[in-house]
């Protein structure tokens, strides 16, 4: 079997007044991403992972953000699109795996609904799909609740 590994990572900065989404679920909260698209920060560094493990280049290669096509999209929807590539390439996703930095706010209560959206949208069962959060004990632009990072790998192999 041929596996390869993708490594994803994507930042997005806070605004108070938007809405949060992450991992294709909306989440209550003051603050959200500032994006071109829904700003779907676990979305984007997973398209980026399971994009890489191909050797496809990245989301903004796929989806750039100076395209109107994309403006405000559901992020689901790309991943979609990237899941359903990879298969046209004869790839299947094996696991992936996210971890996602913020302070605020509390993620853990919404972890296994960004595991389901997230597992729909490629396509695969729940227990491929892993979502960890941590915050940064006030360090950092994360800390200071400036923006959001996440990493993201994917394994996939050929069919």
């Amino acid at each position: 079997m041929d596996f390869r590994i993708g490594h994803g990572y994507d930042v997005h900065a806070l605004a108070d007044g938007l809405p949060l989404v992450l991992g294709g679920i909306e989440i209550a909260h003051t603050k959200g991403c500032v994006a071109h698209s829904d700003g779907d920060v676990v979305i984007h560094a997973l398209c980026d992972a399971l994009l890489g493990a191909a050797a496809l280049g990245d989301i903004g290669l796929h989806f750039p953000d100076t395209s109107d096509e994309f403006r405000g999209i559901d992020s689901k929807i790309l991943l979609r699109k990237v899941a359903a590539l990879l298969r046209e390439k004869g790839y299947e996703i094996g696991n992936v795996d996210c971890t996602i930095r913020a302070q605020r706010p509390k993620l853990r209560p919404h972890i296994d609904a960004m595991r389901t959206a997230m597992a729909d949208a490629m396509g695969v069962d729940d227990d491929r799909v892993s979502v960890k959060a941590t915050t940064t004990e006030h360090l950092g632009f994360e800390g200071r609740e400036e923006g959001i990072s996440v990493s993201a790998v994917a394994l996939i192999c050929k069919k």
